[in-house]
């Protein structure tokens, strides 16, 4: 380097080329011009060395503040990043051939890393990326950080590094020159080939530094400092933020080991750590990576969220109010969460910390942190560690007068994105209210309100279900405002999914106001089922809200708004009149629709274990509905002929799927009650109908096994009893209507071994489970013998014998003496 100004001068000398001058803005002409002379002489420089001095009279001859992007972009290219990522590795492996301390290696470095990465492109540059592990040393151990080394002995032969050596960082030295093999380390050289050309070595993903990890050096290199710079710090930081504001910034700060590297930085406090690390982390924290954030290195976010906790706790009053926006950033996701003694105990002193300020009078400007903090809290651990019933009840009223008071004046006002977030916290507050009432029975009889929280009293309860219609009527009104051109908004999906899981459990409120949406909220989810390509605005809102399904196990979809309607579907068409809005709206074949897609999403992943897909037995349970009370439309509605083939195909497969057992009943039955209100056909039965029929019968048999005592459960159906029994017994009585329907299938069922089976079954059992369980299993036998003379005498022939449960099966016995 002490070259440097004797090159410097010689190239300035020259004359730039004539096509690459340009007019710069507010430079004077002299400024101009010496300034194309600098552009030359970086851009023709032979060595490092050239290229520093050439930066450093660029610097003198104009400030960077006032040069425009394109020659900030000129200047960018001929520097390149070759050079700062060789002067970071010549100063923490202790090179001493540059002439220069370690610390003002380090120190360019980084300086030149900083300028270099405000430029988008360059942020992505797999070159900028494999200096991520040298900053996150430097940041989280100090300027004494190195990379391990690999022991002694294990060179290759000549002396040369070996392979993993020139892995480890030593091959960025020479823009593709083969590394120096100074013993005393590497240095600065003169070779001026291209970055990525064939002689530079990185390691995978670009990274500097061992694949085993990075640790501490045993020994500081010559001339650093015990401390790191603030200048230098602020420079790596610089860099880590502007890789993290790029499109797969998360992914390659996650990769390269961001996370424990600046938790260790915060816990040892680290030069700038505390006053940009942690918001770093907090940032790198709530987006798209935080689960897997929170799967890789749990001890050391654990550990981070207990420092942030303790500090919350410990903070005054207005110094806690100001940290209820940074605190969520650290809490894990509610899907990722196990239990741990440890975060129960954390929970539970946030919410010591936060309930004063859920009582307190305080601003919409603090109160909104606070309702987003505590939603966050309610994820995790629901209303456990709440507090007392009257703070439960507090934040839910306060919740639900924010949503009114936001939603109510819309569109006059119009909703802020804080607001939005604020607005979007209140509905999951509600959302935990619903879920708690639900499970304590308090939605059965509004006159009668039962504890949604322990210890509530009835005034209470009340009072609770008071807001919650009141906050959801306000979420129709503003659902009732929107246009179709705000669907893809995600605070429109938060107030719908919000508006489903009321649905889901309570109809009977606000019923004329829930009818009159129903078109928005079907064309809603129709819009986003039927729609084509991702919407990543959702898909990051369901990130960063944790609201995505946990039992489809992965992220936003367009089926999920749909899904999030199927309860209230369930309910709705069940009733006269909200049933008849959704037949004018074709729902049926918007379901039939939803279950195909469903079925080969399933089928192509195998229909293994854990693979219960719960929306598809809701959406059963709607179509079972239209079935048992539209007998015109499911014969002239062509969707359900649609839906008789899925059926056919899907039931015959999930006969050997035990884990599917509740979804093959729901198959089973939905075919059976469509097959009752066919026309009798009057030649043989095709095969589609042959092969349903046969499996159904089939899967019909299975549920009981016999004995000398009373009939049990068999042991495939135990586990689902609960689920499939009611079910079971209206298949067996679908069964009845499609003998009665269709004559033929009487001989499918004496042929294929089922009425012999359950004959076998009635005359060797004392009794069935349930008085319902031997009426279904009777009507089926009285069709077979009311329309069958072989299936009749059959019966007839066991009858005799009078033994078991069939001696007190009257109806049969009548059916029989016809």
């Amino acid at each position: 380097m002490a070259e440097t100004g004797n090159h410097m001068g010689h190239e300035c000398t020259g004359s730039p080329d004539p096509e690459r001058r340009l007019t710069y803005s507010g430079l004077t002409q002299a400024q101009q011009d010496m300034l194309e002379r600098c552009m030359h002489a970086l851009t023709h420089a032979k060595n490092d060395s050239h290229t520093l001095a050439a930066l450093l009279l660029i610097t003198r001859v104009c400030p960077a503040n006032q040069l425009d992007s394109a020659t900030l972009r000129r200047v960018f290219e001929a520097v390149g990043l070759g050079l700062p990522a060789r002067l970071l590795v010549t100063a923490v492996q202790g090179g001493t051939g540059s002439g220069l301390p370690a610390e003002e290696l380090l120190s360019l470095g980084t300086a030149l890393l900083a300028a270099l990465s405000t430029d988008q492109d360059m942020a992505t540059q797999p070159q900028l990326l494999s200096t991520i592990p040298l900053l996150l040393g430097l940041l989280a151990d100090g300027p004494g950080w190195t990379p391990h080394r690999k022991p002694q002995g294990q060179e290759s032969e000549k002396g040369q590094p070996s392979e993993e050596n020139r892995m480890n960082g030593v091959g960025l030295q020479g823009r593709g020159a083969e590394p120096h093999t100074d013993p005393e380390g590497p240095e600065l050289n003169g070779s001026t080939s291209n970055p990525g050309e064939p002689g530079e070595r990185q390691s995978p993903e670009g990274s500097v530094g061992p694949s085993r990890g990075v640790g501490r050096a045993a020994a500081r290199p010559p001339g650093l400092a015990a401390g790191l710079d603030e200048a230098l710090a602020a420079d790596c930081y610089q860099v880590l933020s502007m890789v993290c504001a790029s499109a797969r910034g998360p992914e390659q700060l996650l990769s390269r080991g961001a996370v424990p590297a600046l938790c260790r930085a915060v816990d040892q406090n680290q030069t700038l750590s505390r006053e940009k690390g942690l918001p770093l982390l907090g940032h790198l924290l709530s987006s798209r990576v935080r689960p897997s954030a929170w799967s890789k290195h749990p001890a050391e976010l654990l550990s981070l969220l207990t420092a942030v906790s303790a500090e919350f706790c410990q903070a005054s009053q207005q110094d806690r109010l100001e940290m209820c926006t940074r605190v969520p950033q650290f809490l894990p996701p509610s899907a990722t969460v196990v239990e741990s003694g440890d975060l129960r105990s954390i929970v539970s002193q946030l919410w010591g910390a936060l309930g004063p300020f859920v009582q307190a009078k305080i601003t919409p400007v603090h109160l909104g942190p606070v309702l987003v903090l505590s939603a966050c809290l309610l994820d995790l651990y629901g209303w456990d560690l709440v507090g007392p019933p009257k703070l439960c009840c507090l934040l839910v009223n306060r919740a639900c007068v924010e949503v009114r008071m936001g939603l109510e004046e819309y569109p006059a006002t119009h909703l802020s994105p804080v607001q939005q977030q604020v607005l979007s916290a209140c509905y999951r507050i509600m959302e935990a209210a619903m879920e708690q009432a639900c499970s304590q029975g308090l939605v059965q009889d509004t006159a009668q309100p039962q504890t949604a929280i322990s210890g509530l009293s009835l005034q209470q309860s009340r009072q609770v279900l008071g807001v919650l219609e009141e906050a959801f009527s306000a979420v129709i009104y503003y659902l009732q405002q929107v246009g179709q051109s705000h669907h893809g908004d995600p605070f429109l999906f938060a107030s719908f999914r919000s508006l489903c899981a009321w649905l889901a459990e309570e109809t009977s409120c606000l019923k004329e106001e829930v009818i009159a949406l129903l078109p928005f909220l079907i064309n809603y989810a129709k819009g986003h089922l039927e729609g084509e390509g991702p919407d990543k605005g959702l898909s990051d809102w369901m990130s960063k809200m944790s609201v995505s399904d946990a039992t489809q196990g992965g992220a936003w979809s367009r089926e999920d708004a749909f899904r999030y309607l199927l309860p209230a579907l369930c309910h709705l068409s069940a009733e006269e009149g909200p049933r008849q809005v959704l037949l004018g709206l074709d729902t049926p074949a918007l379901l039939v629709g939803f279950l195909e897609r469903r079925w080969g999403a399933l089928r192509g992943r195998g229909g293994g274990a854990g693979t219960r897909d719960p929306s598809m037995e809701t959406a059963c349970s709607s179509l079972l509905n239209f079935a048992i009370t539209e007998a015109d439309r499911v014969r002239k509605d062509p969707c359900f002929l649609s839906l008789q083939s899925l059926l056919s195909d899907a039931l015959p497969v999930l006969l050997h799927k035990p884990r599917l057992l509740v979804l093959a009943a729901n198959f089973c039955t939905l075919g059976l009650m469509i097959g009752r209100l066919k026309p009798a056909s009057k030649g043989p039965a095709d095969l589609v109908q042959r092969r349903f029929f046969t499996a159904a019968l089939r899967f019909l048999g299975g549920a009981l096994s016999g004995g000398s005592g009373a009939a049990e459960v068999s042991a495939v159906w135990a586990e689902w009893w609960e689920e499939a029994a009611e079910l079971w017994r209206l298949g067996l009585q679908a069964l009845a209507g499609c003998v009665q329907a269709q004559p033929w299938l009487a001989a499918v069922a004496r042929e294929g071994g089922w009425l012999a089976d359950t004959l076998a079954l009635l005359a060797s059992c004392s009794a069935l489970p349930d008085a319902h369980s031997q009426g279904a299993l009777e009507e089926a036998l009285v069709s077979l013998a009311q329309q069958c003379p072989l299936c009749r005498e059959e019966i007839r022939a066991v009858m005799v014998e009078n033994r078991g449960t069939l001696q007190s099966m009257v109806r049969l016995q009548g059916a029989l003496a016809d």
